[in-house]
């Protein structure tokens, strides 16, 4: 990986806490996530007469991205629901890499290293001390953990889904344009249906998320679908997830969550797997 891929991804895993900590700060996490997809929609929309529509051979896997980016939005809703961000953020984006690490390796056939497995089972402990975790009141808070996982499910399988569909096109900003557009557009659907009124209540109680969280969003995963025409899936998918520490600290300082040590613990295995992982190649 290049310094410059890597700066790109640690710069995508800034953005990335930014527009969550938005949502999850919000009083109406449906109205700012609406907000986020509307504001990533029009950025998208600006870039489309610029770029040719994404190669055929990539078209299935574009369909495939736009249901799993659709189904991790409605997880990672329910998730901040009964979780708090420095609960949620780190098991959703902590298990991402384990899963597409166990992929890559199952099903797609690709060699690790033993640094590598060693990366992989520091992120699991990271992961599975977070099982049990609690609410900001203590009490224990088990749902919040497997929805926050099933997140991180959709997370592995999105990222693996786009790293392969941009790397069969000429141009990824081209490729992960069109994606914003058409998962808003699925998003915007379901939502209309789900939460009958809140598009329409966006541009009154939602600027701040599409302004903020819509361009934090929008930046943040293009550079991450460039990266993975850089570097390895995995690897990227892995390095990006040092995001938890910046929403960890947004949680704790700005958000005023609980602080404890297993919190903290759980968070630095994470990210020291993830770290682990880049320095394997």
């Amino acid at each position: 990986m290049t310094t410059l891929t890597f700066l790109a991804v640690i710069a995508a895993a800034a953005l990335h806490a930014l527009w969550n900590a938005v949502v999850k700060g919000s009083g109406d996490t449906y109205l700012s996530m609406t907000a986020v997809m509307l504001g990533q929609a029009v950025a998208g929309l600006a870039l489309l007469p610029f770029f040719a529509f994404p190669a055929e051979e990539s078209w299935s896997l574009l369909a495939l991205g736009v249901f799993l980016h659709l189904g991790y939005q409605i997880f990672l809703l329910q998730s901040y629901k009964f979780g708090d961000l420095t609960q949620v953020y780190p098991i959703a984006r902590g298990s991402a890499p384990l899963i597409v690490a166990g992929f890559s390796l199952v099903v797609l056939g690709v060699e690790m290293s033993r640094l590598e497995w060693i990366a992989i089972l520091v992120i699991g402990l990271g992961i599975m001390s977070l099982v049990a975790v609690r609410k900001s009141d203590g009490a224990r808070n088990g749902k919040a953990g497997l929805l926050a996982f099933a997140t991180g499910c959709f997370i592995a399988a999105y990222s693996l889904a786009d790293g392969m569909g941009a790397r069969l096109t000429d141009s990824a900003l081209g490729y992960f344009a069109w994606l914003s557009v058409l998962d808003a557009l699925l998003y915007m659907a379901v939502i209309r249906y789900l939460k009958p009124g809140t598009i329409s209540a966006v541009p009154r109680k939602g600027k701040k998320a599409f302004f903020i969280g819509g361009g934090a969003s929008f930046v943040a995963y293009a550079l991450v679908v460039w990266a993975f025409t850089q570097a390895p899936i995995a690897m990227v998918t892995a390095l990006r997830e040092t995001s938890i520490i910046f929403a960890l600290l947004i949680g704790v300082f700005f958000l005023n969550e609980r602080f404890n040590f297993s919190k903290f613990l759980s968070t630095i295995l994470t990210v020291a797997g993830a770290i682990l992982l880049r320095l394997a190649r």
